[in-house]
């Protein structure tokens, strides 16, 4: 053993082993300690903004004074004597307009939560519906005929309609989407026209009932009620009985259907990313995967009589009792000379043929087609007699279709 291995081989068994100090161990960990406890603060400060961003809840909520809540529009109309009451659910909404004498129902389902059978049952509990922001099934189930108009391009929209509370509004903040009517709907009346057949506001009135479209719902948000008409067309749709019911749906209005499948769980982006997945994987391997090369002519090491390949088939056939096969085979070919022989193009219809070989040979053409398409042989004699058949057919064509040589006459 060397001097230098003897030296740390002593070193080693006279060290001493100690415990980390909690300093020691704080000043390890000090870069892990700051980073969680920024990581912390970051993400309170985001929660308190995100909560202060969110205050009052969803757009055209009652008691939201958010910019895109309703309260300031709400608390006009309760001072003014109506009575708002805000519904979570159909039944709610049911409840209070059945308890009211005479209510009005404003009605905005930004998710879309109702079905096409709740949605006529919320249009039926009160005279008068106001319906903000319809989505596509809100406007198939109640209004068929009105679609959708696109965003408004003109600066001021006037009413230029017969409806009261869009006349006594006069006007309305300029943008927002439009809805479209048809010309010949005598129960329909467009108010703010934009454009061609454009309108901010629909309005449908039958015996009971008057329903109204309001094709952008955020001008009777706290953020828009103020500008133009918007508070006016708002408080005379709003305010025109005692009662007013508040109906925004939530997840309660959807029915139960028992436990969610794994494809409702699922998020909707994951089926597209897979099919595109399964057309990138199909792509590279034909792009990647093993291609085969040119074809190659190659001659043959013997050569096969026609005549052997036809006793063949006629052999396979036979072996295997294909009677009607063997005889399509012999229709088919049949068909194809006889075409020929009256002058039709390889296009023409089996139809065609069979007339005019009929008219050629100068037989019915149901006998005709008896022979070349319709007869099936039962038996081995039956094949051999409708073969016999078919050729008759084509010899009686040649010779009446086979010019006759100069001072020969046909006997």
């Amino acid at each position: 053993m060397s001097l230098l291995t003897q030296t740390a081989s002593q070193s080693a068994e006279n060290a001493v082993s100690s415990t980390p100090t909690l300093r020691e161990a704080g000043r390890r960990a000090r870069y892990w300690l700051l980073a969680g406890v920024g990581a912390l603060i970051v993400a309170v400060v985001s929660t308190v903004l995100a909560a202060g961003g969110g205050v009052g809840g969803k757009p055209l909520e009652a008691d939201s004074a958010a910019p895109a809540g309703a309260r300031a529009l709400v608390e006009v109309l309760r001072r003014q004597g109506v009575n708002v009451t805000a519904a979570d659910t159909l039944a709610e909404a049911r409840s209070l307009a059945g308890a009211a004498a005479d209510p009005t129902v404003f009605f905005f389902d930004e998710s879309g939560y109702l079905t096409d059978d709740q949605l006529s049952a919320m249009s039926a509990l009160a005279p008068r519906t106001v319906v903000a922001s319809p989505d596509f099934l809100a406007l198939q189930t109640l209004t068929p005929s009105v679609g959708f108009g696109g965003v408004s391009q003109t600066t001021v929209s006037r009413a230029a309609c017969t409806v009261a509370a869009a006349v006594k509004a006069d006007n309305l903040s300029p943008g927002g989407s439009t809805l479209t009517i048809p010309a010949d709907a005598a129960e329909l009346s467009g108010c703010f026209t934009s454009g061609e057949n454009a309108f901010a506001l629909v309005e449908q009135t039958t015996a009971d009932r008057t329903l109204t479209l309001l094709a952008d719902g955020t001008l009777f948000s706290n953020e828009k009620i103020g500008q133009a008409g918007n508070a006016a067309l708002a408080l005379n749709l709003l305010g025109a009985g005692d009662d007013l019911v508040w109906y925004l749906p939530t997840i309660a209005d959807v029915p139960g259907t028992g436990t969610p499948s794994l494809g409702e769980l699922t998020p909707g982006w994951v089926t597209p990313t897979l099919i595109l997945l399964v057309l990138v994987t199909v792509a590279a391997a034909v792009w990647r995967g093993r291609r085969f090369g040119p074809l190659v002519a190659e001659n043959l090491p013997v050569t096969v009589r026609a005549s052997e390949t036809m006793e063949g088939r006629a052999r396979l056939y036979a072996r295997s009792n294909a009677r009607l096969r063997a005889l399509d085979a012999l229709r088919v070919g049949a068909v194809q000379r006889l075409a020929g022989q009256v002058g039709l193009s390889r296009l023409a219809s089996l139809d065609d043929v069979i007339a005019m070989v009929a008219t050629v040979v100068d037989r019915p053409p149901a006998d005709v087609r008896t022979v070349l398409v319709d007869a099936v042989p039962a038996s081995d004699s039956d094949l051999v007699t409708l073969s016999d058949r078919i050729q008759e057919i084509e010899r009686a064509t040649a010779r009446a279709t086979t010019p006759l040589p100069p001072g020969r006459m046909d006997s």
